[in-house]
């Protein structure tokens, strides 16, 4: 058998690529391709010939006993081990990683009819073992890499999950600890702007847990509880809790008129949370002491929110990558690039969208769009 896979080296490959080509997801390197079907069909080659010149050590060597090895892999242990890796990094399923190996024990078995070139039972058994072994390679190391990029997956959304909470609460947070500072200078009564943005700040606060709490109940994604209020209310609140943010950061501020008629429906808190985040993050880049601009109007059924800053514009492609989670594109590292990402799936669930627009060398307007409430 070992002269006849010499003589018909290239038609087996041959026949084998034929196979893989008919079904799909195949993009592989012929680098990648190496490892495969052309790495085993040398090592079959040898394994055989060293059992015809009876060096069974030479054999076991190449190929392993059959039922596989304790000890240290074969050399087609080995290439098989690579060849699996790649192949799910290409994409293939488990099915896919046997059927390459079976590929080539079908184009020796129909070559070997066609050109009636009969093949003793030791060395059918031989090429049983070759394929046994390196399909158990290939596929244990399969396995192996994708339970590992399964767990890489959960832990980075885990630790999405812990970012987002954190972020949030972080947010929540310092707005009451800018409007408790500004409370205990003693110019502002409790009871005023100043003392309710202290209040709803807190309220997120136990909103933030309380959800947090739920998703862990529920082992599922965060509850969001709807309620119409409205969009001029909504506004002024969002306005009381960055203008705080505005005087420590010393940037004029300016919340143009909404008409009070308009309606929107979603969680009041989270939405707020998320146009809070935008407006702080608007204080954090803008130019020092340039303005920072809320708004909101609506137009064809649709409540329009927009934030707009003087941060000089974005970089070529930042608005493409920029609310990805982890996302960081300015040299203020102090957070955890969740905010926009958590600001877009906030509005998101809410029925809406979130979106910027680069001003060259200006700025940039964060707009959220929202159906209005009818």
């Amino acid at each position: 058998m070992h002269e006849f896979l010499n003589r018909n080296r290239d038609e087996l490959i041959r026949r084998c690529e034929g196979k893989v080509a008919e079904r799909p997801r195949r993009a592989a390197t012929p680098e990648q391709l190496k490892q495969g079907v052309p790495l085993f069909l040398g090592q079959l080659t040898n394994t055989l010939q060293a059992e015809k010149e009876g060096h069974a050590a030479d054999s076991l060597r190449i190929s392993g006993p059959a039922g596989g090895d304790p000890g240290p892999p074969s050399e087609i242990g080995v290439s098989a081990t690579a060849h699996g890796k790649q192949l799910l990094e290409l994409g293939y399923t488990v099915d896919q990683v046997v059927h390459d190996y079976g590929d080539l024990c079908q184009a020796i078995t129909d070559l070997a009819v066609e050109r009636d070139a009969p093949f003793s039972v030791q060395e059918f058994r031989t090429l049983n073992r070759c394929l046994d072994n390196a399909i158990a390679y290939a596929v244990t190391e399969f396995s192996s890499q994708r339970d590992m990029t399964l767990v890489r997956r959960s832990s980075s959304e885990c630790n999405e999950r812990i970012g987002f909470l954190a972020h949030e609460l972080r947010n929540a947070l310092h707005t009451a600890t800018l409007a408790l500072a500004a409370l205990e200078t003693g110019q502002l009564p409790i009871a005023g702007a100043t003392g309710g943005v202290l209040r709803r700040s807190l309220g997120a606060l136990t909103s933030l847990v309380d959800h947090s709490l739920q998703e862990v109940r529920l082992a599922a994604g965060p509850q969001y509880a709807s309620e119409v209020f409205p969009l001029a209310a909504f506004i002024a609140d969002a306005g009381n809790a960055a203008l705080l943010e505005a005087k420590a950061r010393g940037c004029p501020f300016t919340v143009r008129n909404v008409d009070r008629q308009h309606e929107i429906e979603g969680d009041r808190e989270l939405l707020l949370g998320a146009v809070v985040n935008l407006l702080q993050n608007a204080f954090k880049f803008t130019r020092a002491h340039t303005e920072v601009a809320l708004n909101a109007y609506a137009a064809d059924n649709t409540a329009i929110i927009e934030v707009e800053d003087h941060c000089g514009g974005l970089a070529p492609d930042a608005a493409e990558v920029m609310f990805r989670p982890f996302s960081q594109h300015h040299a203020d590292r102090t957070g955890l690039g969740l905010g926009l990402s958590m600001c877009r799936k906030t509005v998101e669930a809410a029925g809406g969208t979130l979106t910027v627009r680069n001003v060259p060398a200006t700025g940039c307007v964060f707009t959220v769009r929202l159906p209005l409430h009818h």
